[in-house]
């Protein structure tokens, strides 16, 4: 005779209908399959999906085998059914729901370990959970459900109607501690590292559908009859998992501030997870409670094996581990006393022995296991093989994204972004694929147009660059041509002005001669200018550094340009710090700075007007010249142009004071050599206030002057 688990437990002859159903109710558990191939599919990234579809297959292949071979005899022992064969109907139902039991026990653990465990290895850890992890520990539990001699733990009062404890948690405690041995995936907890995306959450929510649907026979089947238990237990099933889904979603608001897909998918796994243990056993309103608890969990104890470090891919160990554990114990907080046979404390003692004895068992031999089997086989992808994806590294597999992932990756990496990628035909990338090769040839052509340009511009500065040169030489051997025959100019002018040789006769002759004098010595500053301004910008002249003390030399310039002052009616006045440092640089350059910045304020500075020389040392330790004028000044656009080599800014300029020549732009040129700045700020009928500054660098202190 064989026990049902009808209304009163009596022990019945099964009936074709309990055949009929028995066998529904395992094709409905093994549509599982399809659920956790799905919801694991959808919850890795695209590089892993088929990895993780192959392992769901090669899993329930080896259950399927070995539970035939040794784990039902291990699980069942000796029985009616075993007796029997599976050759007859009713037994061999039995034997096929069982086996659907065991292939979901084992399938759980393949989707912690998602991304980083090697096929062949995951292979060996399947043997090991269906061969003899599952059936062992099964049997405390389950042993007399044949009619057979029960296990001690059923003995003992342990109730886990379909196996919140003797399948999820058994698979979850196998999946922890492959977790812990494995490892996380590559690059999961490295500082600033986002944790993966999924690759597909409506693949991954069409696989919950598929598991849901399937719980109705993984509960329901559990019966092992078409009774009146049948509805009630699926109706319990159903209300936990929407409960489960309602829970998840508000925890995660609450956590997160919305709703995540992610977390409302693993709530509604988490309640049917939690009702599986009591189903038969509670009413409506328990399996409600049940449920909602068994969801909310799943969120925080994600999040805690994430602070933990601990790397669960599709969080099996809070759905199948934590949300088990929580469901088995609830059956003695709501199931009916009655149907119990015992006091709900009494029950919850009994209960929290069978979660510890299967924990404790479970962790220890798997980890053990796992732990051996890496010291002789390789268990962990390495880190190449899990960035190229376990797709194309396990498989020789790969997708459409992948392959044109790769594709850009490989033109990035020869640095030939220009060149197109395939194009696959009808895939979910193709209008990406073909984006990237318009921006390809965008980017090609630019790049044709640019290198073209920039030839063109080196093509023009070279030019540029000879034709500056030959001004420059230009500039230089006139500049030497003209010197001799001014300075002749000069000094016979000056020798007709003084009439070394006796008197010229007519007072207008002396006159002449001087007009002669100074125009010739007026040409000659320009020539002198012009050869030092070309010299450098041809880099030619060479700084001769020394110290200087730069109130010294205001004070010699200012001497010897106050009598053009004088006959210019300008008040000239120098102000100078006495304690101010040195100043590293050309004291022939500096003095000339200075020089032609007094003389432009003068120039430009009416009758009755002043220049003030002030040298300072300024707050952040550069010396600066500021020579300061109130003069004619000039509107703010206007100072750009002052600053080019003979520049007539406007009619009045030019009638009454002439151009600016190349005071400025020289003196700008002198002050670039000791790595300076020149600024102006101008006010139209205001005057000018012209600053030198010398980087902080070429200021020398007192007391290094000293040493």
């Amino acid at each position: 005779m064989i026990r049902s688990r009808g209304d009163s437990g009596e022990l019945i002859d099964p009936s074709v209908i309990d055949t009929a159903w028995l066998v529904l109710a395992a094709a409905l558990v093994f549509l599982m399959q399809a659920g956790f191939c799905g919801l694991e599919s959808g919850f890795v990234r695209a590089r892993n999906t088929i990895n993780v579809a192959a392992k769901n297959l090669i899993d329930f292949c080896i259950a399927g085998c070995l539970f035939w071979a040794v784990g039902f005899g291990l699980m069942f022992g000796e029985s009616e059914i075993s007796a029997a064969g599976v050759e007859n109907g009713w037994p061999a139902a039995f034997f096929l729901f069982q086996l659907m039991f065991c292939g979901t026990a084992v399938t759980l653990v393949s989707g912690a370990v998602a991304e980083r465990i090697r096929f062949g290895g995951y292979a060996v850890l399947a043997i090991l959970v269906s061969g003899f992890i599952y059936p062992f520990a099964g049997s405390w539990a389950w042993a007399g459900l044949d009619g057979g001699e029960a296990g001690w733990l059923a003995d003992m009062g342990f109730v886990d109607f379909a196996g919140s404890t003797v399948v999820h948690s058994v698979g979850g405690w196998v999946a922890l501690a492959a977790v812990l041995v494995i490892g996380p995936r590559h690059g999961r907890f490295d500082r600033g590292a986002a944790p993966p995306q999924p690759d597909s959450l409506p693949l991954a929510s069409l696989g919950l559908l598929f598991l849901w649907f399937g719980w109705i026979g993984f509960n329901g089947g559990s019966v092992l009859a078409m009774n009146g238990a049948v509805a009630p237990i699926i109706v319990n099933t159903m209300l936990a998992a929407c409960a489960g889904g309602l829970a998840a979603v508000a925890c995660s608001r609450a956590i997160f501030g919305r709703p995540r897909i992610d977390g409302l998918i693993n709530g509604v796994l988490g309640g049917l997870v939690a009702i599986t243990a009591g189903a038969d056993v509670v009413g409506p309103t328990g399996a409600l409670a049940i449920g909602a608890l068994g969801g909310m969990i799943i969120t925080p104890s994600t999040l805690l094996l994430a602070r933990l470090r601990i790397d669960d891919a599709v969080a099996a160990v809070p759905v199948h581990l934590f949300a088990g554990i929580w469901g088995t114990l609830a059956v003695a907080l709501f199931g009916d006393p009655e149907m119990l046979g015992r006091s709900w404390t009494e029950q919850l003692r009994i209960q929290a022995i069978g979660v510890a004895a299967y924990g404790g068992f479970t962790f220890a031999v798997s980890l053990t296991a796992i732990w051996a089997l890496s010291r002789v086989m390789r268990l962990r992808a390495t880190a190449t093989e899990q960035q190229i994806g376990l797709n194309a590294s396990e498989h020789d597999a790969s997708s459409a994204a992948h392959d044109l992932a790769l594709a850009m990756e490989e033109r990035f990496r020869r640095g030939d972004v220009g060149e197109s990628v395939p194009v696959e035909i009808g895939s979910d990338v193709e209008i990406v694929a073909r984006q990237y090769n318009r921006v390809a040839m965008r980017v090609k052509s630019d790049t044709a147009r640019l290198e073209k340009s920039v030839e063109e511009l080196a093509v023009a500065r070279d030019e540029a660059e000879a034709a500056n040169r030959a001004k420059s030489a230009f500039l230089a051997n006139m500049s030497h041509e003209l010197r001799t025959p001014l300075n002749a100019i000069i000094g016979f002018s000056e020798i007709m002005v003084k009439q070394t040789f006796g008197a010229l006769g007519n007072d207008r002759y002396s006159d002449y001669a001087g007009d002669i004098h100074g125009a010739g010595t007026h040409l000659l500053g320009i020539v002198n200018d012009m050869l030092d301004h070309t010299s450098i910008e041809a880099g030619k002249v060479d700084l001769n550094e020394r110290e200087i003390d730069l109130g010294q030399i205001t004070e010699t310039v200012t001497r010897s340009v106050r009598p053009i002052a004088d006959r210019s009616g300008v008040n000239l006045r120098a102000d100078n710090d006495p304690d101010q440092p040195l100043l590293s640089g050309d004291e022939r350059i500096v003095r000339q700075i200075l020089l032609n910045l007094i003389n432009n304020a003068i120039k430009f500075t009416p009758q009755g007007g002043r220049v003030e020389v002030v040298t300072r040392l300024e707050p952040d330790n550069r010396l600066a010249i500021v020579v300061t004028d109130t003069g004619i000044g000039m509107d703010r656009s206007e100072i750009a142009r002052a600053m080019e080599p003979f520049v007539q800014l406007n009619e009045d300029y030019n009638k009454t004071h002439g151009g600016t020549g190349l005071g400025l732009p020289l003196v700008k040129s002198m002050v670039k050599l000791h790595g300076g700045t020149l600024t102006i700020d101008s006010m139209k009928d205001h005057g000018t206030t012209v600053i030198v500054r010398f980087p902080a660098a070429r200021t020398i202190a007192a007391a290094e002057a000293a040493d």
